[in-house]
């Protein structure tokens, strides 16, 4: 793909993302009332592997509108949270408001992060369906690189590329691993994960699947030394019909089918003394 083709879809996942923002912050699935009353929404094992946040400054990538983010402001870091949504950005400003939690949020995209944020950060966070947004990995990682400070830490949860092969309804290959990760434009993405029934404007999407090999090269090729890869039986949330919500809101198997990896979570360090 070229940087003409890469842009066209950088352009139309802006559009898609402006007009579902809104929809998302007004509908059930992100369920901002709970979160108001004091649901933190990050998931069980993102506070065990990044346990020890408080007082440092995190800065959250393509963070929509902010509720992961402001979790992690609730555990005491010092948090930025940035979007290419325009509306998002918004929106986690009035959450943050309404939460009565320190925040800020800026409207730029990934790519344009350097300039759009002016600092660096202990903590550099991305969660849950962001790289499959973003075509260029090796770039993305080299400003992930140059965001963090001596000593601080990438700490990326997301979803297992090999679920995007499957059928959206059943555990069967319907989809050519290497053609998704080339990028493919959609055209009927209407509605979203979050409002599959609502009528909407912006229907096309183009998006990049990075498997895990993609994913851990992009980062060593930087001068980031990656301590851990971990895949997980649970997701964030119900890509397949059949998959069960547990307590902690994470979504797995039914008991007794077999598992596989539906998620993964990576930490990184950048060398150097971080002052702790």
């Amino acid at each position: 793909m070229n940087d003409d083709d890469a842009g066209e879809g950088l352009a139309l996942n802006r559009r898609w993302w402006e007009e579902r923002a809104p929809l998302h912050v007004s509908g059930d699935f992100y369920d901002i009332d709970r979160f108001l009353d004091g649901t933190n929404t990050l998931l069980p094992w993102e506070t065990e592997e990044l346990p020890d946040v408080s007082g440092r400054s995190l800065v959250h990538l393509q963070c929509h509108f902010g509720l992961d983010t402001l979790s992690w402001a609730r555990l005491g870091a010092q948090v930025t949270g940035l979007d290419f949504s325009k509306n998002a950005t918004a929106a986690a400003c009035d959450i943050a408001d309404r939460a009565g939690i320190d925040a800020r949020f800026v409207a730029a995209d990934v790519y344009d992060a350097i300039s759009a944020l002016g600092a660096t950060y202990d903590i550099v966070y991305t969660g849950h369906g962001a790289l499959n947004w973003l075509p260029d990995l090796d770039r993305w990682a080299s400003i992930v690189s140059e965001l963090l400070n001596p000593g601080g830490e990438l700490y990326l949860a997301e979803f297992h590329p090999g679920i995007d092969v499957m059928s959206l309804t059943e555990l069967e290959v319907d989809t050519d691993f290497f053609d998704l990760a080339a990028g493919l434009r959609f055209d009927d993405a209407a509605g979203s994960y979050a409002t599959a029934k609502t009528d909407t404007a912006n229907n096309s999407v183009m998006e990049w699947t990075h498997g895990l090999g993609r994913v851990v090269t992009a980062l060593a090729s930087t001068e980031l030394r990656i301590e851990r890869l971990v895949e997980h039986d649970a997701i964030a949330y119900p890509r397949f019909p059949f998959l069960e919500r547990g307590a902690d809101g994470a979504y797995r198997m039914p008991a007794g089918k077999p598992r596989i990896p539906l998620s993964y979570s990576l930490k990184a360090r950048k060398p150097g003394d971080s002052g702790r």
